[in-house]
């Protein structure tokens, strides 16, 4: 049986320019805005942590320098995502916010793991901090993060790419409330070491947060299952609920952008069944139970137009293991 596309193709990509498109604009002044106030306020940061001596106010300025370049990447992301498909990439520019978002959690993890080595040597052979010029910048700072955060706070909250952006801003959050925190103690007590101490403990919170972002993200370069779907299920359910299906094989699921899901997928037919009423039939029920907006469908009679291919291979160990069980 002739494989059967969806040729709804450019309505997929259209899908962007529904409600999702609405957040996309409005995430993308989001992040602008955010990546101007911490950018600005980052160059008044380092002159003060270099000026005062403090790694705190110096981790936080690395923090924010990283920031401002991802929120600026992370613009660029929504920037991009806005274009149309092309003869080359033939999905559009979706992806590239998921690859922004895995570069970022690499930045950070360079970040901070220089912070922990900058502080170790610091705990080796303290260094003078001024106390009270430390506390008014990080003070500044904290209001300066404050408003970022409230600013990328109000945006879409599935988007891995604004996930990404709020990370960072979080980030910069904890490190201007550690530099209070030490200016405050080195003001009190005259205890330095405190400073580098905080520096540590803001870098491995970060640290944690930039592993989870950096896992979700290539979960989606990699064409993972999206979480909150169990392929096994959705083609036990094709199979259970649309008329003239027997069974479902070959099924992938992945999702392009971390938001919209996409399937593809071998519909096993009874015979004397309407070819093309069951595979519209599939696609309904895949949009509207499962959320798979873009569903590619192949209706089959008989034997499946890939055993004993060569094609078969091509499919992976996952799709083999399960083109055998359901055969």
């Amino acid at each position: 049986m002739a494989h059967t596309d969806d040729h709804s193709g450019h309505d997929h990509i259209g899908h962007d320019h529904g409600p999702g498109h609405v957040h996309g604009s409005t995430d993308k002044k989001r992040v602008l805005i955010a990546a101007c106030l911490t950018g600005g306020f980052m160059v008044a940061e380092a002159l003060g942590g270099i000026l005062t001596g403090s790694l705190a106010l110096l981790a936080d300025a690395g923090h924010m320098l990283a920031d401002s370049i991802a929120l600026g990447l992370a613009w660029y992301a929504f920037h991009l995502a806005g274009r149309p498909a092309t003869i080359r990439l033939t999905y559009g520019f979706g992806r590239v916010k998921t690859l922004v978002a895995y570069t970022n959690g690499i930045a950070i993890f360079v970040i901070a793991l220089w912070i922990v080595y900058e502080a170790w040597g610091r705990l080796q052979a303290p260094a003078p901090v001024l106390g009270g010029p430390m506390l008014v910048v990080a003070i500044l700072g904290l209001l300066v993060n404050i408003g970022a955060f409230f600013v990328l706070h109000g945006g879409d909250r599935e988007s891995l790419n604004m996930r990404g952006a709020i990370l960072h801003v979080l980030g910069d959050l904890l490190g201007s409330a550690a530099a209070i925190a030490a200016a405050l103690v080195i003001l009190a007590t005259g205890w330095t070491p405190i400073d580098p101490i905080l520096s540590v403990l803001v870098s491995l919170l970060i640290l944690y947060t930039a592993w989870s972002l950096m896992r979700e993200a290539a979960h989606v370069l990699l064409e993972g299952v999206p979480p909150r779907l169990d392929r096994d299920l959705i083609a036990r359910d094709l199979e259970a609920t649309v008329q003239g299906v027997r069974e479902v094989h070959h099924m992938h699921v992945w999702s392009l952008d971390g938001t919209s899901n996409m399937a593809t997928l071998h519909a096993c037919l009874d015979e004397g069944v309407d070819a093309h009423q069951a595979v519209s039939a599939v696609k309904k029920r895949l949009a509207s139970e499962h959320g798979i907006s873009h569903a590619t469908v192949e209706p089959e009679f008989g034997q499946c137009a890939d055993d004993g291919d060569e094609h078969d291979h091509g499919h992976g160990h996952e799709a083999a293991a399960y083109h055998d069980h359901h055969h």
